[in-house]
């Protein structure tokens, strides 16, 4: 099958035409157009699927420790009835999972050495419910958690920096003290180290602490839970769900959803990540429009070409369609290289990081800034698409006033020199 002359033409020119210097040069320019374009492209695909990956491993990281909804009673006071608040709760058909927990801050010292705590008080025959943290703990570790023993997890990084192990004591320093005739005393409490868990997230690894939630009932003064933990088939609808329980339950009760507890670091990410998609897409609309410099130039060495075309009946239309395919050419060959670059790469981030970090002895990702120490890439199909659909359309749009620069050559003109 024979291709038409324009698509022919342009392909020919794409290659670089007659062996001369210009020719040469030429050909060297419009490479590293399509050089910049891929370059841009596989940039494009390899930082947003790294951005994805690494706001899908924090996420997920997160919620082995959080849950999805938690429903509190307002200023941290136990709820009124917490049997008939789970009732209503579990009747959520997209409720798979519910515990009563106390929340409180604390500190916790070994020694001369104290650090701020989270303590989250614990049903531990429920906690697994509604935190994998919980579920990936040994059997035993939670059968250490019995009331009026006073036994407490903690943090692998929280355990490291007091230097505790398994069996340990530390003492927990409550915020509110008891009034004595000598003033107002802190209240310290007496705990032994039962276990320690590893989430991956270094700021709930090096803050959390658990015990049973009677004993955190007791030594913060409590009546009994201060909230309930909800886990849910769809974590995505956690915000729809939320707003079905404000409606459902009784009482005076307080309902955050996960997307509301990070607000602002989720926040933060998506903002980074379009404006990253911004920045980088400019890099290939500045590779894109050296087409343009590209295709000035060919036109300019091809006006005796353009004109023979022109005398043997080749209309304007024909003499832009030549130069259209040979930008589109480019555009398409550097966006396709651009997406097997960035693909390659992106699926293959779990060795490629590893090998840099060993080549120059150095971490990517100190996960006590980053949250996690390896480096994650989730390729999403919502963000390569619009990529290539934005290259190959900035690499047209930059062939056209070229193009329309050839169709306005005058035959006579450009062989009168020849």
């Amino acid at each position: 099958m024979q291709l038409p002359y324009e698509l022919a033409l342009g392909w020919r020119y794409t290659r670089a035409g007659r062996a001369t210097r210009r020719n040469g040069f030429i050909s060297f320019i419009s490479g590293v157009s399509m050089l910049g374009i891929a370059l841009g492209v596989a940039a494009l695909i390899i930082v947003l699927s790294v951005m994805n990956g690494f706001q899908k491993e924090v996420r997920d990281r997160m919620l082995g420790v959080v849950s999805h909804i938690e429903i509190f009673a307002p200023n941290g006071a136990a709820l009124p009835d917490p049997a008939r608040t789970l009732a209503e709760a579990r009747r959520n058909p997209e409720v798979i999972g519910a515990a009563t927990f106390v929340a409180a801050q604390a500190l916790i010292a070994r020694g001369e050495d104290m650090k701020g705590t989270i303590v989250r008080g614990i049903d531990p025959a429920h906690e697994g419910e509604v935190t994998d943290v919980a579920a990936a703990l040994k059997p035993e570790v939670m059968r250490r958690l019995v009331p009026g023993a006073f036994g407490v997890v903690l943090g692998a990084e929280l355990a490291r920096g007091l230097g505790v192990r398994t069996g340990d004591p530390v003492t927990l320093v409550a915020p509110s003290g008891q009034v004595t005739p000598a003033g107002v005393v802190p209240r310290l409490k007496q705990l032994t180290v039962v276990g320690t868990f590893d989430s991956g997230h270094y700021e709930y690894d090096s803050a959390l602490v658990m015990l049973h939630q009677d004993d955190a009932a007791r030594i913060f003064r409590l009546e009994g839970p201060t909230g309930i933990r909800l886990r849910l088939k769809d974590l995505h609808r956690a915000p729809e769900v939320a707003r079905e329980l404000a409606a459902t339950l009784s009482g005076d009760l307080l309902i955050r959803d996960w997307t509301q507890q990070n607000k602002t670091w989720f926040s933060a990410v998506q903002l980074e990540k379009r404006m990253m998609f911004i920045i980088l897409t400019l890099i290939v609309a500045v590779a894109a429009f050296n087409l343009v410099s590209t295709l000035v130039m060919t036109v300019t060495d091809k006006r005796a070409d353009i004109a023979i075309l022109r005398t043997l009946g080749a209309s304007p239309a024909s003499i832009m369609g030549v130069f259209v395919v040979q930008g589109a050419m480019v555009g398409v060959i550097g966006t396709l290289a651009g997406l097997g670059l960035g693909l390659l790469v992106a699926f293959n981030i779990d060795v490629i990081v590893p090998f840099l970090e060993r080549l120059f002895h150095a971490s990517f990702l100190p996960k006590d800034i980053y949250l996690i120490s390896r480096m994650p890439s989730e390729p999403q199909r919502s963000d390569i698409v619009p990529i290539a659909v934005i290259a190959l359309i900035l690499a047209f749009v930059a062939t056209l006033y070229p193009s329309w620069r050839a169709s306005r050559v005058n035959p006579a003109e450009a062989l009168r020199y020849e």
